[in-house]
């Protein structure tokens, strides 16, 4: 069984003050965007390697894939097979196309498109609601992985509501070289914060909310005010952390984008394009340019994790 499952971009990403348990609050308004990976789930036994799921991986920057434990795609496997009593004895191919360790959650699209071939293959008939909350014991983004299209993520993200989209985005990703530990960034952002004299806790930071211009932009289709509302908390951390992809925002805005942000704890750079025409004029510029390894152009919204043929 495989699955085919999107990136995301984060349109909005607004950032509350760290929280006693560490994490902190979050109004992040999520986009599923037409860059995907497959998962692949086949039959294995306890003969072929062990008693966990045996992982490969193919496409772009699979060397940078842990084939190990810690992979959230072997870890859905594992916790969807401990929900229904059953051993992990299964396969799982990655076949990568999202950018690893880019801030658009590839390893959480993996997650859930091994929770939903696992189910499929394993026929444990799992309901989507059962499916979300799963993802949400992985990881903040694993749940809109599912989900797909655009949506509203409170809590740490994980508490989703679908949000109406009324037409076609176009968007460029500038992929950089290596990636950006998501701690890290939060690290940053609270000593940025800090450093400011604003404080970094909950009591110090205003409640995340989101923007109903944001909203109103994107169930009107009016990408002009969509760029005018995107907004990333994160972006200043990332950029802290990672100063070049200051010169990548810089060109790919002198190529005609609307908007240009971090996308979510980076280091991939997200371009929201007029139409189809500026952002192939938009990606060739970031390719030219040296600032970036590579510039994909796509749309979004694009659909949650599917089950494929």
């Amino acid at each position: 069984m495989t699955a085919r499952v999107p990136a995301k971009v984060n349109v909005q990403l607004a950032v509350g003050g760290r929280r006693p348990d560490g994490f902190h609050g979050l109004a992040n308004v999520f986009l599923a965007v037409g860059l995907h990976d497959e998962v692949t789930a086949s039959p294995a036994s306890p003969a072929d390697g062990g008693q966990g799921p045996q992982l490969t991986v193919s496409g772009p920057d699979a060397r940078h894939v842990p084939l190990d434990g810690s992979n959230l795609a072997a870890r859905a496997a594992r916790l969807l097979a401990e929900r229904h009593g059953r051993e992990p004895h299964v396969r799982l191919h990655i076949a990568k196309d999202i950018p690893v360790a880019g801030g658009m959650a590839g390893g959480s699209a993996d997650a859930a498109g091994a929770l939903l071939a696992c189910d499929a293959l394993w026929e444990t008939r799992t309901s989507p609601d059962e499916l979300r909350a799963l993802g949400a014991e992985l990881g903040s983004d694993v749940p809109f992985a599912l989900v797909g299209g655009a949506a509203l993520g409170q809590g740490r993200g994980e508490l989703l509501t679908p949000l109406e989209t009324g037409g076609t985005f176009h968007w460029v990703f500038a992929v950089a070289d290596g990636g950006l530990s998501t701690p890290a960034v939060y690290r940053e952002c609270d000593r940025l914060r800090e450093a400011a004299g604003t404080g970094a806790d909950a009591d110090s930071v205003p409640e995340p909310r989101p923007s109903q211009d944001l909203l109103d932009a994107l169930r009107t289709g009016d990408a002009a005010a969509l760029a005018a509302a995107m907004a990333n908390d994160l972006q200043a951390a990332a950029v802290s952390l990672r100063p070049s992809l200051t010169d990548t925002l810089k060109t790919g805005t002198a190529a005609g984008a609307l908007a240009a942000l971090v996308s979510g704890s980076g280091p991939t750079c997200a371009f929201l394009a007029r139409d189809s025409g500026s952002a192939s004029v938009i990606a060739a510029a970031l390719e030219d340019s040296g600032h970036c390894r590579a510039a994909r152009v796509t749309t979004a919204p694009a659909s949650g994790a599917t089950l494929v043929e």
